[in-house]
């Protein structure tokens, strides 16, 4: 994980930063949505947590269940935000998901 771009360089720095302990899967998964295209605009560190986040909505968490089961987005990211968080703070990350309806986080 030592070469690549500089953005892609600064992306592995802050994720080792803002998740210590991620798993290496984790990892790789959350760095190829925060080097994607539509993130691209944004600073490093808010694609990264707009990446980490959707990463663990969608693949660690009950979230899409939830949506196919009826439940609109924001009751759904309701009923998921303590598990986001546990796996973050698992993770070592300092910063939490809100629990309210904000499309940022």
């Amino acid at each position: 994980m030592s070469g690549g771009t500089k953005r892609q360089k600064e992306m592995r720095k802050a994720l080792r930063s803002l998740a210590p302990r991620i798993p290496m899967s984790d990892a790789e998964a959350i760095l190829g949505i925060a080097l994607s295209a539509h993130l691209r605009h944004l600073p490093p560190s808010i694609a990264l947590w707009q990446a980490t986040t959707s990463h663990v909505r969608h693949a660690l968490t009950e979230y899409d269940t939830l949506l196919e089961e009826g439940y609109d987005r924001d009751a759904a990211r309701f009923f998921v935000v303590q598990t986001m968080n546990d796996i973050l703070s698992d993770w070592g990350c300092n910063k939490e998901v809100s629990a309210d309806p904000d499309p940022s986080g």
